[in-house]
């Protein structure tokens, strides 16, 4: 099975574990299991970041930077993620959400999120 981070489990993955669930903590701190983390990820952190939302040093850049070296695979936007927004139920109003939702149902993911609506989506999730 293969894991889509949400932003912020990306992110408490980096900078406070102690944030995530036990089973979103023994998934991520387990190499053998692969991760994945959207770009999208990456536009959403480099968007709050601009309007004073978020702090995290080095930016949107070292997010993805930290994301390699952790060997979590980064995944570009494409085409058939973007069809399958077009077909999702209007659950979450965050189009980053709807975004990754959309990206985990088309390559069979699994979001790992704390978020409650995310879950309610025709998608793989655990927390």
């Amino acid at each position: 099975m293969k894991y889509l981070l949400d932003t912020h489990t990306a992110i408490w993955a980096l900078s406070d574990k102690s944030k995530l669930s036990e089973r979103a903590k023994t998934i991520i701190d387990d190499e053998s299991i692969p991760l994945c983390v959207s770009m999208a990820s990456a536009w959403e952190i480099a968007i709050k970041i601009s309007l004073g939302k978020l702090i995290f040093a080095g930016g949107s850049k070292s997010f993805l930077e930290k994301m390699r070296i952790n060997g979590v695979q980064i995944l570009n936007i494409n085409a058939s993620y973007i069809e399958q927004v077009e077909r999702l139920p209007y659950i979450h109003r965050d189009p980053f959400d709807r975004l990754l939702v959309a990206s985990a149902i088309a390559d069979g993911l699994t979001i790992i999120t704390s978020d409650t609506d995310i879950r309610r989506y025709n998608a793989a999730s655990i927390w």
